[in-house]
């Protein structure tokens, strides 16, 4: 009686517990990563164009990180694409440092569900999720209470971007915008249109304060 064969060119038509063990490790990957990206990062950011990327990101890099983990490179293949993916920067626009850390944050949890062998016990993958998950909330929701909102904006009056004119500034965008700007980084000029697009940075609870920012690097801090 001839033998019946469960391959296809060579490769296992199905094994079930590989198969298990995936989708298990993709539905505990996806539970933090839903808390982290929809309850905690959308309702202070409200970004959906990030929202979409973190949770594609993630799911992407899950699945290339899991499925690649049995051909012997877990550990250098790992922190390769680890580190190729969390330096990543999109062509259109520089990323914001929060969203680089949300950025950060789930291509490592991606990693860390993935790649986790035997040796990792599911109590100690479990308790790492939860710390991080749990870190971003206690920042997001308990410390960090007033949420910085940042806009793009295209301003036409140059004369107000010079340095001794930032106070001015702030008023002018106040006046023409209602939102009450607490500081502002100039991203670039176009002197052919006489315009310029600058990030303008403002708290949603309606701060009356102002603060002047030269926009330096450290004006992305949240």
């Amino acid at each position: 009686m001839e033998e019946i064969t469960t391959e296809l060119f060579g490769t296992e038509l199905i094994d079930s517990t590989d198969l298990i063990q995936l989708v298990f490790r993709f539905l505990f990957n996806g539970v933090f990563l839903f808390i982290l990206v929809r309850l905690l990062y959308y309702p202070s950011q409200k970004r959906k164009d990030f929202l979409f990327t973190f949770m594609i990101l993630n799911i992407l890099i899950f699945f290339i990180s899991f499925l690649l983990s049995s051909v012997k490179l877990q550990l250098g293949f790992a922190f390769g694409l680890f580190a190729v993916f969390s330096v990543l920067r999109y062509r259109t626009e520089a990323l914001p440092i929060k969203e680089m850390t949300y950025l950060f944050t789930v291509i490592g949890l991606a990693v860390i569900n993935a790649v986790s062998n035997k040796k990792i016990s599911w109590a100690e993958l479990m308790f790492t999720n939860m710390a991080i998950v749990g870190t971003v909330f206690v920042l997001e929701k308990l410390w960090l209470l007033r949420h910085e909102t940042q806009r793009m904006v295209i301003y036409d009056n140059l004369e107000l971007l010079k340095p001794e004119n930032g106070e001015r500034l702030l008023e002018d965008l106040h006046q023409r915008t209602g939102l009450r700007v607490t500081r502002y980084r100039i991203e670039r000029f176009d002197l052919l249109r006489d315009v310029a697009n600058i990030s303008i940075y403002y708290f949603e609870d309606g701060n009356t304060g102002y603060q002047k920012a030269a926009g330096g690097d450290d004006d992305d801090e949240d």
